[in-house]
């Protein structure tokens, strides 16, 4: 019967794979607030790009923002425009170029498949891929990462069918196919920068030393394709230097780039392991398959397609298991090639599995239930503990994903496994769409800019200049306010002397202390509690209206 389903869905796969990720992906997608931090800082260096009408300098604020190249801002600049000018401060078209990366990915994960497998196994990889939990909330988010995902299984796509033309005899790819890859290239670099040379240059350095092989590599036409790179990219590389005087590359790619893979940048340190340990939550719900197929995988590891998705996989996870910086998303490129993996063993005819396949698929199974249990919890009960409570639909639709998780276990253990990962996926879905419409908004705690922003839409008044900011200066809150927004440091002489102020506890003896060195007075209005979660902790922030006029 599962097999059955996957087969008349595989019959129109990328519309059916189009209404999976709407319905996985769009919950949420135009409610969530701004997040901090890197979104806001991209969807605000992108905004100002708008603003200024420069698009080859990358600012947040007045401080050049040179850790990634301006691909990503283009794309949600144009979308930001597309929608008009009254839109600019809402987060969502800001996003619109990571659901369409998003998509572009899972479409092109299924294309990518179709060169060496069935419709149905290459449907099921893709459909995989596209309701982990990883990319359906890259999917939501204004960052680097879908796109640069979408990049990446394009150019991989590409050297997978020269790699295959070569050790299975199916046709090389089309000179217009060849340079199409080098096209995804380019634009990768002109997303993230190095990453997609790291991913790619990986993969085929690994996969022809374990072939003792390199000709294959011939078929994507370098000679052609770098030229094709250098016109796409090379112009703005070499805008960005004249205008930074070069000082972008130092910043990019000795402290950014280098930085991440010598040390761990940003606080974002975590041990070997780090990025296995979250697999269990990042590409859930089809952890269900994972292990068993990646078991399977190496006993299969003579198949090339095979041998070339383990290689792909296997450069990724290393390279970023390895590097002291570690972020949950990081491993995003490795995705892909983990969902054929297992959607390979997925669809794979039953049989005498070995012992070591069978351990593998009841450790998939204890951790998919362990996993979902906890996403059901969090559906029901974060509410609880980071808002204003939770409702009873949101009990009810948890308990319907425990339900579906719970019935998939039962059919894992009867080793009906397609039926199991299609319950899985069902229940991920239910899953998804109640924390989307319900949980999210609910969050009221750990929503603290939208809060100030619209306190301080209440309180303003006609002519009042550009709000002050003090000690919570997250960039969500830069981002709904505008980009005039002043941010006191007290580190010099700053006037306040008119307006709205919105002022952290620890920085309220500074700021009135500078309001009486002005002659000025200030009236608390309002108080707002939440929790920073960027920081870790609980945040006071009281909304001031300065006034000249001596304080009484």
């Amino acid at each position: 019967m599962g097999k059955d389903i996957l087969a008349r869905a595989a019959r129109r796969p990328l519309a059916i794979l189009f209404l999976l990720c709407f319905v996985a992906w769009l919950p949420g997608f135009f409610t969530l607030p701004p997040l901090d931090r890197d979104e806001s800082r991209f969807a605000q260096a992108s905004k100002q790009m708008i603003e200024s009408g420069n698009y080859v300098d990358i600012r947040f604020g007045d401080t050049p923002r040179y850790n990634k190249p301006a691909g990503i801002y283009w794309m949600q600049a144009v979308a930001a425009a597309v929608f008009g000018e009254g839109a600019r401060n809402d987060i969502w078209p800001y996003r619109l170029p990571s659901l369409i990366g998003a998509f572009a990915a899972v479409a092109l994960t299924y294309w990518a498949a179709r060169s060496f497998t069935t419709k149905e196994t290459a449907f099921a990889g893709a459909a995989l891929l596209a309701v982990t939990v990883l990319l359906a909330s890259e999917a939501k988010i204004a960052k680097t990462d879908a796109v640069l995902l979408a990049t990446i299984v394009a150019t991989q796509g590409v050297l997978m069918r020269a790699y295959l033309s070569a050790r299975s005899g199916m046709a090389a790819p089309s000179p217009a196919l060849a340079l199409a890859g080098w096209g995804a290239l380019a634009i990768g670099l002109l997303v993230k920068g190095p990453v997609i040379l790291l991913v790619a240059g990986a993969t085929v350095i690994v996969v022809s030393l374990w072939d003792r092989q390199w000709r294959w590599f011939g078929h994507v036409r370098p000679l052609a394709g770098i030229p094709v790179v250098l016109a796409i990219a090379l112009p703005w590389f070499i805008a960005i230097g004249v205008e930074s005087h070069w000082t972008f590359f130092s910043t990019s790619l000795e402290k950014d780039f280098a930085g991440k893979l010598m040390g761990g940048e940003e606080t974002h340190g975590g041990p070997p392991g780090y990025h296995l340990a979250l697999a269990a939550f990042t590409f859930w719900p089809a952890t269900l398959l994972l292990v068993p197929g990646i078991v399977a995988s190496v006993r299969r590891r003579a198949e090339p397609a095979v041998r070339f998705l383990l290689v792909w996989a296997a450069v990724v996870w290393l390279a970023f298991e390895i590097a002291p910086t570690k972020l949950p998303h990081y491993i995003l490129p490795a995705l892909p090639a983990l969902a054929l993996l297992s959607a390979l063993w997925l669809m794979r005819e039953p049989g005498p599995n070995a012992r070591s396949e069978r351990i593998a698929w009841f450790a998939s199974i204890a951790v998919f239930l362990i996993v979902g249990l906890f996403y059901a919890w969090l559906v029901a009960f974060a509410p609880n503990h980071f808002g204003y409570g939770s409702t009873v639909w949101l009990h009810a639709a948890a308990a319907v994903g425990v339900i579906g998780v719970i019935g998939a276990l039962v059919l894992a253990l009867r080793h009906a496994r397609v039926e199991a990962m299609l319950l899985a996926t069902v229940a991920a879905l239910v899953l998804y769409t109640s924390a989307g419409l319900g949980t999210v908004p609910r969050l009221q705690q750990l929503w603290l800019s939208p809060r100030l922003y619209e306190a301080a839409l209440r309180h303003a008044q006609p002519g009042d200049p550009p709000v002050t900011i003090s000690g919570y200066s997250e960039p969500s809150l830069i981002f709904l306010l505008g980009t005039k927004t002043h941010i006191a440091r007290w580190r010099e002489a700053e006037p306040v002397t008119k307006g709205i102020a919105l002022i952290e506890r620890k920085q309220q003896p500074k700021f009135l202390d500078r309001v009486h060195a002005n002659g000025t007075s200030a009236e608390a209005l309002e108080d707002v509690d939440g929790i920073d979660y960027s920081r870790g902790r609980a945040a006071h922030v009281t909304i001031y209206r300065v006034t000249p006029g001596a304080q009484p």
